[in-house]
C-alpha cells in the first residue's frame, strides 16, 4: 500500500516537468534557489561545529523552531499539494490508519520535506564532537523530519476542514501578510543590533523558553547532552516524542472524518440590489466605474494588493529611523510611496478581467471609457489618501509649513502612476492569477515580462515625477516653493494622467481583438 502511494506521489510530480518551456524553467529555478539557500545554512549549521557547544545550542533551538513553526503555520494560509488529499480515496475502502500512513509517507517526496533532512542531517554534524551528542543528534533527527511532515499534513487537514472556501483561505493569507509586515520591523532591527555585545543574552533567553516547547525540544536535546545534562535531554527527548505522538492521533483523527464528511462549500450569498451599478450613470464609463469598485471590494486580488500598500513604507520608516535617519527627511516618503503603489495597483487590469473583457469588446466601448472607468477606485481611495496622509505625517513631525509641497508630491505620483498604468495595461498585459484562485497562487503562464514590465512601470512613475522632488529639495530657499510644489506636482500628474488615459484608451481600441485572446488564453 505505502509503495503505490509513493509511486503515485512519484508519478504526480514527474508531471510537472511537462509543462511548458515557461513553467518549467520557472519551476526549475525555484527548486534551485530552495536548495541553494538549504545549501548556505546547511554550510552554517557544519560551522556551528567550531562554536562552544552552548552558542550551537542556543543557535539551533531558535533556528529549529522556526522551521517547524514554519511547517506547521504556512499550510494555513497557502495549503500544500492537495493531490493526495485524503478525500479522494473515500471510494477505495482503505482502513483509516493504513490511509492515513501512506499519506503521510507520500506527503514526505517534496522539496520541504527534503530540505528539512538536510537541516536534520546538518545538526548531526553540528554534534559530532562526542559519541553522546551524536546519538542524540541521531535520535533527534529521526524525530524532527516526521515531525515536521507530519505537522504539515495536520494543518493542511485544519486548512481543509475549516478554511476551504476561497474567502477564508484569502482572509487568512491576507492575515499572514500583516503578519509578516509586523514581523519585518523586528528583521530589521535585527539587522543593526549589535550582536556580538547584546544579541546573544536575547537569543539565550528566547531559547530557553522555546527548548521546552514542543517546537524546540528535539533541537534542543543534543546540546543539551553535549553539555553534560543527561537527564535534561531526555526529558527533551521525551517532549519531542509526545508531540510526534499528538500530531499522529491528531492526523489520523482527521483523516477519519474527511472520509466520512463531504467538503464544505461556501453558501451561496444573498445581495439586494445592484450596488455600485445603482450609484453610478448608466453609462459605459459608469457601468466599467462600477465593476471596477465591486472587484476592489469583493475581489482577493485586489484586497491583498490594498493590503500590502501600507506595509512598504511602515517597512521602510522603521528601518530608517532604526539607521538614524532624520524625521524630516522620512517626513516625506510614506504617503507618497503609498500613491505610487496604489497607482501601479491597476498596471495589469485587464489580465485581471481574463475571460471577462469579452463584455467590452462586444459592445464596442471605446478605449478612454474603459481607461477612465477602471481608474475611479483608485482615486476615490487615493485623493482621500493624499490629504489625510499628508497632514498626519506634518502632525508627527510639527512641520506644517511642508503641507503643501508633501500633498503636491503625492498627488503627482499617484496621478502619474495611474496615467503610466492605463498604458501599461492596454500595451503590456502578462499573465495574472485568474478570477476565484488564491491570491498567491501562481499564474497559469509563466513568463520573464512581467518583473520587467513591473519594474519599468515603477522607473516611469518616480522619472516623471522627480521635477516635483527637484523644487521641493533643492530649491528650498525659494519663495513659496511648498506652493509651487503643490502646483508643479498637479500639473505634471494631471498631465500625466490624461495622456496616459488616452494614450492606453488608443491602445485599447486598436489592440482589442489582441487583448481578448490574450485574456481567454492566460
Amino acid at each position: 500500500m505505502v509503495a503505490q502511494f509513493l509511486r503515485l506521489k512519484l508519478t504526480l510530480l514527474a508531471n510537472n516537468f511537462r509543462r511548458g518551456p515557461g513553467q518549467l524553467a520557472g519551476m526549475v529555478i525555484g527548486l534551485l534557489y530552495g536548495l541553494g539557500l538549504a545549501a548556505v545554512v546547511t554550510a552554517g549549521l557544519g560551522a556551528l561545529r567550531l562554536a562552544t557547544p552552548d552558542i550551537a545550542r542556543v543557535i539551533l533551538i531558535v533556528f529549529g523552531a522556526i522551521v517547524v513553526l514554519a511547517f506547521l503555520l504556512l499550510p494555513l494560509a497557502f495549503g500544500v499539494d492537495d493531490t493526495i488529499d485524503p478525500r479522494k480515496f473515500t471510494l477505495f475502502g482503505i482502513k483509516t490508519g493504513r490511509l492515513a500512513l501512506s499519506l503521510v509517507i507520500a506527503g514526505a517526496v517534496s522539496v520541504p520535506a527534503l530540505v528539512v533532512t538536510i537541516f536534520s542531517i546538518a545538526q548531526v554534524v553540528t554534534w559530532s564532537r562526542g559519541t553522546v551528542p551524536v546519538l542524540f543528534s541521531l535520535l533527534a533527527a529521526v524525530l524532527i523530519v516526521p515531525t515536521c511532515v507530519l505537522g504539515a499534513r495536520v494543518s493542511a487537514g485544519l486548512a481543509a476542514a475549516f478554511f476551504s472556501s476561497r474567502r477564508s483561505r484569502d482572509a487568512s493569507g491576507i492575515v499572514l501578510v500583516l503578519v509578516l509586515a509586523i514581523a519585518a520591523p523586528l528583521v530589521a532591527l535585527g539587522a543593526t543590533t549589535d550582536w556580538q555585545a547584546q544579541g546573544l543574552p536575547v537569543v539565550r533567553r528566547i531559547a530557553a523558553v522555546v527548548s521546552w516547547t514542543p517546537f524546540g525540544a528535539a533541537w534542543s536535546a543534543p546540546g543539551d547532552a553535549a553539555l553534560g545534562r543527561l537527564d535534561i535531554a531526555w526529558i527533551k527527548i521525551a517532549i519531542a516524542v509526545a508531540f510526534l505522538l499528538v500530531l499522529w492521533f491528531v492526523w489520523r483523527a482527521l483523516v477519519a472524518d474527511m472520509l466520512v464528511r463531504p467538503q464544505r462549500e461556501t453558501a451561496p450569498g444573498h445581495y439586494a440590489g445592484l450596488g455600485w451599478f445603482e450609484r453610478l450613470p448608466a453609462t459605459p464609463l459608469g457601468a466599467i466605474a462600477a465593476r471596477s469598485l465591486s472587484y476592489w471590494g469583493r475581489d482577493a486580488r485586489y484586497r491583498v494588493s490594498l493590503a500590502v500598500i501600507p506595509i512598504v513604507p511602515i517597512v521602510m520608516v522603521v528601518a530608517l529611523l532604526i539607521a538614524g535617519v532624520p524625521a524630516g527627511f522620512i517626513v516625506w516618503l510614506p504617503v507618497p510611496i503609498m500613491c505610487l503603489f496604489l497607482g501601479w495597483t491597476v498596471h495589469n487590469d485587464i489580465a485581471y478581467d481574463s475571460s471577462a473583457f469579452w463584455a467590452h469588446v462586444s459592445a464596442d466601448t471605446k478605449g478612454t471609457d474603459d481607461r477612465w472607468g477602471r481608474i475611479v477606485p483608485a482615486l476615490l481611495v487615493g485623493i482621500p489618501l493624499v490629504l489625510v496622509g499628508s497632514f498626519t505625517s506634518v502632525l508627527v513631525v510639527g512641520d506644517y509649513s511642508i503641507f503643501p509641497g508633501l500633498v503636491g508630491l503625492s498627488l503627482c505620483v499617484l496621478l502619474v502612476a495611474l496615467g503610466i498604468s492605463s498604458v501599461i495595461s492596454a500595451g503590456f498585459p502578462y499573465p495574472a492569477v485568474h478570477p476565484g484562485d488564491s491570491p498567491f497562487a501562481q499564474p497559469q503562464a509563466a513568463g520573464t515580462s512581467g518583473p520587467v514590465i513591473q519594474s519599468l512601470s515603477f522607473l516611469v512613475a518616480i522619472v516623471l515625477s522627480s521635477p516635483v522632488v527637484v523644487l521641493v529639495f533643492f530649491f528650498p530657499a525659494l519663495p513659496s516653493v511648498q506652493y509651487l510644489g503643490l502646483g508643479l506636482g498637479a500639473v505634471v500628474g494631471i498631465g500625466a494622467l490624461v495622456g496616459g488615459v488616452y494614450w492606453g484608451g488608443h491602445i485599447v481600441d486598436r489592440r482589442a481583438p489582441e487583448l481578448l485572446a490574450f485574456t481567454l488564453q492566460n
